[in-house]
């Protein structure tokens, strides 16, 4: 299994076992519906979704079989994985993106270390022997994604790669 990032139990709300868990991950209306199993802790401990609302920044989740706040104290400050082949998206989720070759023309231009998020859209991070590029992750700026192999071809821009 590959495991996904996607939030982090931040508390409980109520008596009745119902977690807040905090998370920018994309594609929440995939994953955060009743039957959706999500791995908690460092353990990756399965735990299927009975129920999701929204509430303020934070979404509201109980598990399958509990039902008392006593049996999900436990899991405040847990971190929250998917596994990766249990939702299908069209396009890339941000950890395809870290570890892969960027390339112009041919020329390696730096690896992808993280992704910035902003409200326009994604930046990749590259990183060239400790000298950053950021490049915006969008389709003018980004040509090809090979998974295989571990490449990603940008488009040339003047002003794109400072080349000094």
């Amino acid at each position: 299994m590959k495991f996904i990032y996607i939030g982090d139990i931040v508390n409980t709300h109520g008596l009745k076992g119902e977690v807040r868990i905090l998370s920018d991950f994309k594609y929440k209306s995939k994953v955060f519906k009743a039957g959706f199993t999500v791995y908690v802790g460092r353990m990756k401990e399965p735990l299927v979704l009975t129920h999701h609302r929204v509430h303020k920044d934070y979404d509201m989740v109980t598990f399958e079989g509990i039902t008392d706040i006593n049996d999900v104290i436990g899991y405040k400050g847990d971190k929250v994985y998917i596994n990766r082949e249990d939702i299908k998206i069209r396009g890339y989720f941000d950890e395809d993106y870290i570890g892969l070759s960027a390339y112009v023309d041919d020329k390696k231009i730096g690896e992808v270390v993280y992704i910035l998020k902003s409200k326009a859209h994604d930046i990749l991070v590259l990183d060239d022997h400790g000298v950053k590029h950021m490049v915006p992750n969008v389709k003018e700026f980004i040509k090809k994604v090979d998974l295989k192999e571990k490449r990603i071809e940008i488009t040339e821009m003047k002003g794109l790669i400072d080349e000094d």
